[in-house]
């Protein structure tokens, strides 16, 4: 299994400039990816990969966005993975102005219309890869798995423990083998941390709990789910390898670089 980490672009608090810093550390100290939530990667890396965590598809443009996706393929020498979904917040689509009914039918069409433009080329620049950068398709849904098993190349999950991973993997795969596609999807996993005591761990619950107050009272869940402590985050990391991850991209709740540092330490 490969290990990346997610950029600080959601953090309070993160200017541009530590964007640049995180990319250049991590990959510096070999971690396998950079991931981003809802967020365009810019080439600042010359080999680490780079991967939505994921694109809202319904609230964009279909053609811009297979443009904006395939000029940064084009420029990191086809390193990108796009990770797209129907999202979980009303308040983005109210805010963009689409609706919420029919967006999953909307992000179905948007994928068969990405692989088209992407192979007939219809859409600059070329494609680095033939049939364009790796599609990857989150969700819950039994809709959502088979959606990523008609168009994807792979699933992305969107986090919780490693048992709710192998769960929905467990679906993923059965999508996968009703359509008769060969071989198996690429799967990706995601998770939350901060390291460095009870400063990084007050700090990073504190922005789950802002960030997912749309849930109710489950983002307190979700913000108890951060990992906080070297053991907690290298058995999440066992936990997710044995459930079959392909990819763990693990996401920052707190700005400073030196999260890498002592991310990159924990999994050595």
């Amino acid at each position: 299994m490969r290990v990346g980490v997610g950029l600080p672009s959601t953090v309070p608090g993160s200017p541009g400039s530590a964007i640049v810093d995180w990319a250049r550390r991590a990959e510096a100290l070999g971690l396998a990816s950079l991931g981003v939530l809802d967020r365009i990667v810019y080439d600042v890396t010359e080999r680490i990969s780079l991967v939505t965590m994921v694109v809202i598809g319904p609230i964009r443009s279909t053609a811009l966005l297979a443009k904006q996706a395939g000029s940064v393929d084009a420029i990191s020498g086809g390193r990108l993975s796009l990770g797209v979904s129907i999202g979980a917040r009303a308040d983005d689509y109210e805010a963009t102005e689409w609706p919420t009914t029919g967006r999953g039918r909307r992000l179905s069409e948007q994928l068969a219309t990405f692989r088209a433009q992407w192979e007939e080329e219809a859409i600059g620049p070329s494609p680095v890869r033939p049939g364009g950068p790796t599609l990857l398709v989150g969700g819950s849904s039994g809709e959502a798995f088979a959606r990523m098993a008609r168009h994807g190349d792979g699933y992305v999950h969107g986090g919780g423990p490693p048992r709710a991973f192998a769960a929905a993997v467990a679906k993923a795969l059965a999508a996968w083998t009703d359509l008769e596609r060969p071989g198996r999807p690429e799967l990706w996993g995601q998770g939350y941390f901060a390291l460095g005591g009870d400063a990084a761990t007050e700090a990073g619950a504190a922005y789950l709990r802002d960030y997912y107050a749309f849930t109710g009272p489950f983002a307190d869940r979700i913000a108890a789910g951060n990992l906080t402590s070297a053991g907690a985050l290298r058995e999440f990391v066992r936990g997710y390898e044995e459930a079959g991850c392909d990819h763990l991209v693990l996401l920052p709740t707190v700005a400073g670089v030196e999260q890498v540092d002592r991310l990159a330490e924990v999994l050595a």
